[in-house]
């Protein structure tokens, strides 16, 4: 395989040796062994890529150097919500569940239904957990309280109850 003198064969090795991103480093790598003078059924069985694979790296490089090997950047399908409404979303999911949403938390399915009645827009479970992610939270929210709850009462309780736990009398074996 022919392979243009943009770099030499110990610049290759170098780069990619130290390349963080993994795919680059593999197309970089097959680029140096066929500048080793590699046949290209050899660099397959050296990294384990396709031959086709191969050929297209090695003619990205010649057309371009190592620039040509990066991947370049995929625009992906266009949010369903403009800037604003995501805006709108992120403050209706800080300021809580109203008391007509009748739920003590948010999770998907009821963001779901909010994004669907406040916004006219229809999003599946996945979608509205990777919007939520791009959006910077998490899938942990705290456990719910109900509104009339008195934190005082409540640790009062555990401090004046008693800790006693059932023990069966019996050990149940595990089938093997």
């Amino acid at each position: 395989m022919k392979v243009k003198d943009y770099h030499t064969a110990s610049q290759l090795q170098k780069f990619y040796i130290s390349e963080k991103n993994p795919k680059l480093a593999h197309r970089i790598q097959g680029v140096y062994l066929a500048s080793k003078g590699l046949t290209c059924l050899e660099i397959v069985n050296v990294t384990g890529f396709s031959r086709r694979a191969i050929q297209q790296w090695i003619a990205k490089y010649n057309k371009g150097n190592i620039n040509a090997l990066k991947d370049s950047p995929r625009s992906g399908q266009p949010s369903k919500l403009s800037k604003q409404q995501e805006k709108a979303l992120c403050k209706r999911i800080e300021a809580g569940p109203a008391k007509a949403d009748g739920i003590a938390s948010l999770n998907g399915p009821v963001i779901r239904q909010i994004l669907e009645l406040e916004f006219g827009v229809v999003y599946s479970l996945w979608g509205i957990y990777h919007l939520l992610h791009r959006l910077g939270y998490s899938c942990l929210c705290p456990r719910p309280q109900h509104e009339n709850s008195n934190p005082q009462l409540q640790a009062e309780f555990k401090k004046t109850s008693q800790r006693c736990w059932m023990q069966s009398n019996q050990s149940i074996q595990a089938k093997k």
